[in-house]
């Protein structure tokens, strides 16, 4: 046994609160991610129950472990440095269990490009992140080959979605914009919260069904835990200089949520 904090090592939870290396075999059927950054995390108790509800779909090991493991990963988590985990269930040859992988922060970028993927949306389950991680996984490769940093998913009518990482949002004038909620749509934590800051600050907040052209001449954004707020310069709606200003300002009280990560931030789930 040892601890969960090994960078790049991927570390098995067991049911006696013990940790052991694991290797990266296995099918994943579920993950969540979140920044880490000396210590403090925003929103992990809503990572934390996305998560725990996607693994509720499978019958083991179910959700008093799940929550357990939770539990464990926040008092794992380092206090020094900047860290992206992974918690990922996975389908091995000895069941189905969930394990956490550490990764040290990605490059993170100020704006994002897009790239519009040449078929429909085409997810199995969209709803549940990790579901589709080998599809996403080709769609952004796809999109870095073509020279932007995002894939754009839109659906058979033509509707921005989402991105292959990445929420969407867009504004109208002082509107908060985004695709309507749905079995469709992963439901996105840095959304949510940028939402509810948005109403807290006066704004209203709007869902709509918008294509490309539809949003030809408004401010859009990408969100995800990696990387908080993006303007968007290419590949969908419009940018300017006053734009990024603006973002930044968004970005600073994303990054004012973030709180000490603790294993009380995780609900307790009752047997």
């Amino acid at each position: 046994m040892g601890t969960a904090t090994a960078q790049g090592v991927r570390r098995w939870w067991d049911a006696d609160g013990g940790w052991s290396t694991a290797d990266a075999a296995g099918t994943v059927l579920v993950i969540d991610s979140w920044l880490v950054d000396e210590g403090r995390v925003r929103g992990l108790d809503r990572h934390a129950e996305r998560f725990g509800s996607a693994c509720d779909r499978f019958s083991e090991p179910g959700a008093e472990q799940i929550n357990r493991f939770l539990r464990a990963v926040a008092e794992s988590l380092p206090a020094r440095g900047r860290w992206f985990p992974r918690v990922e269930l996975v389908e091995t040859g000895s069941g189905t269990r969930p394990r956490m992988w550490l990764r040290p922060v990605p490059p993170r970028t100020a704006t994002a490009r897009l790239w519009t993927a040449a078929e429909p949306d085409r997810r199995r389950l969209p709803a549940v992140k990790g579901a589709d991680l080998d599809h996403l996984a080709s769609l952004r490769a796809a999109a870095a080959t073509a020279g932007a940093d995002e894939a754009l998913l839109v659906s058979a009518r033509g509707h921005v979605v989402e991105g292959a990482s990445t929420s969407i949002v867009w504004w109208r004038g002082d509107t908060l914009c985004g695709p309507p909620p749905g079995p469709g749509l992963l439901s996105g934590i840095t959304r949510a919260l940028l939402g509810e800051l948005a109403r807290t600050a006066g704004h209203q907040v709007v869902t709509e069904q918008a294509t490309a052209a539809d949003l030809a001449g408004v401010p859009v954004w990408t969100l995800n835990a990696l990387h908080g707020v993006r303007p968007v310069t290419e590949g969908l709606g419009r940018f300017q200089d006053t734009d990024a200003a603006v973002a930044e300002r968004w970005q600073s009280r994303l990054a004012a949520l973030a709180v000490p990560a603790d294993a009380s931030l995780i609900p307790v789930v009752n047997p």
